[in-house]
């Protein structure tokens, strides 16, 4: 009888949150926390059976209208139906962003060889079945969600496991042939954005703990030429995706600050050259020295890091669900933001003046 040799793939989010504040005002207050996702760790020696692979789990209608219903679709039918995007930012997967922005409307479609592979959608955007604010109570009764999910393809077969954090903060549904990750706001118990996948990238991203039989697709090859524009298009989407979530909560919109900016850059592109994760820099020290070094004028300053996560929208809905990261995304004082990546370190820096 041939034995099969598994494979644990492990990916477990921590929440650790991190924000910063600093107050140029009769004395200082420091709040510090942070919210990192640790990569997969493969395990070459752990057996493990799929059972129950080949028994289908009872899947809805992939969707007729919205964000969904144009995974898998040509990109020309894109174009024809929602006009040119508002930009184009490259992703770290392959495919391009294609971002339209329409008022509190909001979505990101993944573009590869002229097909749209994946969606992120936040706002006042069209996700059906689904509805952003949709109270999670409703989705679970109306939904068919599990703790797993068997995928299959020409190359193998993939068992995702979620813990009872995926289950509940970022479950998964299948939509006939793609899938929907959902990303659930747990203090508002709502349905705060949609992440829209086709099969493949549903395996090549891996979301949740995966167990597989077969072949493992391997990482991007990202030239080096294009890590910047990766970098500059996550900034950009951070920011669109603060807004949405501070409109969402009828507070005032926060405008792009380059100076500041280019503090929260320095800060991710150190962390990850020196493999640390902190508001502290062994070089140039907390967030209040950093701004003063750059002679950034502020009354209020706040920071939020993250790292580790599968781009910047996931990175937002991190600290969205973090106690600490969301007071600075909702705090009503701030007016500018400047926001750095370097690879997956993200640093949010916000300003009063």
């Amino acid at each position: 009888m041939r034995s099969v040799i598994r494979i644990l793939v492990v990916m477990s989010i921590i929440l650790i949150a991190g924000i910063y504040f600093n107050q140029e005002r009769e004395e200082n207050e420091v709040l510090h926390n942070s919210a990192t996702s640790n990569p997969p760790k493969i395990d070459m020696n752990v057996e493990k059976e799929l059972e129950g692979a080949d028994k289908p789990v009872p899947k809805a209608e992939k969707p007729t209208s919205g964000s969904g219903s144009y995974i898998g679709k040509e990109a020309v039918l894109l174009r024809k139906a929602m006009g040119e995007p508002s930009r184009k930012d490259p992703s770290a997967y392959g495919y391009e962003w294609w971002v339209y922005k329409n008022g509190n409307q909001y979505v990101q479609f993944g573009v590869e060889n002229n097909k749209v592979v994946t969606a992120y959608a936040a706002g006042d955007t069209d996700v059906s079945p689904f509805k952003i604010e949709q109270p999670v109570r409703d989705i679970f009764q109306t939904h068919d969600l599990g703790m797993e999910v068997v995928v299959t393809n020409e190359t193998g077969t993939y068992r995702f496991e979620l813990s009872e954090e995926d289950f509940n903060m970022r479950p998964i549904v299948i939509l006939g042939d793609i899938y929907a990750q959902l990303y659930i706001d747990k203090f508002s118990g709502t349905l705060s954005s949609v992440r829209f996948l086709t099969k493949d990238y549903l395996i090549k991203q891996r979301p949740y703990e995966m167990v597989y039989r077969g072949e493992l697709p391997a990482d991007p090859q990202i030239p080096e030429s294009l890590w910047g524009q990766i970098e500059e298009g996550s900034e950009k989407q951070i920011l669109d995706l603060t807004n949405i979530i501070r409109d969402k909560h009828g507070l005032n919109q926060v405008a792009w600050e380059p100076a500041t900016a280019s503090v929260a850059k320095k800060h991710s592109k150190e962390m990850y050259e020196k493999q640390y994760f902190a508001h502290e820099s062994p070089s140039a020290g907390d967030l209040g020295d950093r701004l003063k070094t750059a002679d950034v004028i502020y009354q209020l300053a706040g920071e939020n890091i993250a790292a580790n996560y599968t781009d910047g929208p996931a990175a937002v809905e991190g600290w969205l669900n973090s106690k600490d990261h969301r007071s600075a995304l909702l705090e009503k004082d701030f007016t500018l933001l400047g926001v750095g990546v370097y690879r997956q370190y993200y640093t949010q820096n916000f300003i009063a003046r």
